[in-house]
């Protein structure tokens, strides 16, 4: 009996083992997937401040090319056939506006490229429980998202009091990679300070709401996600 349940204890610590072994795999994967993700937008976005910088000179050289022969044109339509300068002169802008148009093509379809890559938003709001009465006071908040602040409150007596008939304060709203994110909410419920964490994956092309309701002195977080664009 001792050598089967020195066997079967064996056995368990590997199958432990293996399924150890298999998160880590996945972890690792995972994390390789949101580095070149990350990389990628960041490819992107770079391409996107060139083609911005080659747009600005290339405007600039058109705007002093046009001034020149404008100028050179002005002067030699003093000796020569009006009709022919101002042909020509009509070709050239024709041309630079050509030019424009198809560098404000090419920075649309980037944008659209670096919208499609990303496509995830997040909403983070604050709800009040109703029921509480008035006894439930909030005071400052704050905010923070992936360990960075992004913003704070200060609820009056008057924001108390629509929290409590039903409102809820939409605290953040911006378009974020489509990975993980850690949200933090730091507020002060009777005059006692709170600190609630969350942790969520925002998808591509999705909305993902977090959502902070104060019930009876207590944060309790919640999280869901929409196609859509409203919280309800």
């Amino acid at each position: 009996m001792k050598r089967i349940a020195v066997a079967a204890l064996a056995l368990m610590a590997i199958g432990a083992s293996h399924r150890v072994a298999a998160q880590d795999v996945q972890q690792e994967a995972y994390k390789q997937k949101r580095e070149e993700l990350v990389k990628e937008l960041q490819q992107t976005q770079s391409a996107l401040s060139d083609l911005r910088a080659q747009r600005v000179q290339l405007q600039a050289r058109i705007e002093n090319v046009i001034a020149q022969m404008m100028q050179q044109r002005a002067q030699a339509l003093l000796m020569s056939n009006e009709s022919n300068a101002l042909q020509q002169l009509d070709a050239m802008l024709t041309s630079s506006q050509d030019n424009l148009l198809a560098q404000r093509d090419r920075f649309t379809t980037i944008a659209d490229a670096v919208r499609r890559r990303s496509g995830s938003m997040l909403v983070v709001l604050l709800r009040a429980d109703s029921s509480t009465g008035p006894g439930q006071i909030l005071g400052n908040a704050t905010l923070q998202v992936d360990n960075a602040q992004v913003d704070s409150r200060s609820y009056t007596v008057t924001a108390n009091s629509a929290l409590r008939q039903g409102a809820v304060d939409q605290v953040y709203r911006a378009d974020v990679l489509p990975t993980s994110h850690t949200v933090t909410l730091q507020i002060t419920v009777n005059g006692q300070p709170m600190t609630q964490t969350m942790n969520v994956t925002a998808a591509g092309e999705t909305v993902t709401y977090v959502q902070f309701a104060v019930r009876n002195g207590q944060v309790v977080p919640s999280t869901w996600t929409s196609r859509g664009t409203t919280p309800f």
